[in-house]
């Protein structure tokens, strides 16, 4: 299976909740021309669900550390939910996990977003 993107929202922050699988090709490109697009569209909080993905190769993995890059630069942020299984085992041993924030809870994840905001006041 590839993978399909939906995306939603809570409040302003925007949820992309990721199935399947994310690897070169098709699936990396539509998971970058959906990123791009919010990026572009000046979308500064953006969280990405995956809790429904299966893998997570290297090009999908350089889209999202892009895609966190450029919104940090822009004064937004880009943070993981649900990182499970083989994909939480990847961005663990790329330590990423370490520098991308990320949570296992929805609520607490769009919520921070907000307290970074009321932080840097």
């Amino acid at each position: 299976m590839g993978l399909q993107i939906a995306i939603r929202h809570a409040g302003d922050v925007t949820i992309l909740d990721l199935q399947g699988r994310a690897t070169i090709g098709p699936t990396t490109d539509s998971l970058n021309t959906n990123l791009r697009k919010l990026i572009d569209s000046d979308e500064n909080k953006i969280l990405l669900n995956l809790g429904g993905t299966a893998q997570l190769d290297s090009s999908s993995i350089s889209t999202i550390v892009r895609a966190f890059v450029s919104l940090r630069n822009r004064g937004g942020n880009l943070k993981l939910l649900s990182p499970r299984g083989n994909v939480k085992m990847v961005l663990e041993m790329l330590r990423l996990l370490n520098v991308i924030p990320n949570f296992d809870d929805e609520g607490t994840a769009v919520a921070s977003f907000e307290s970074r905001k009321a932080s840097s006041r």
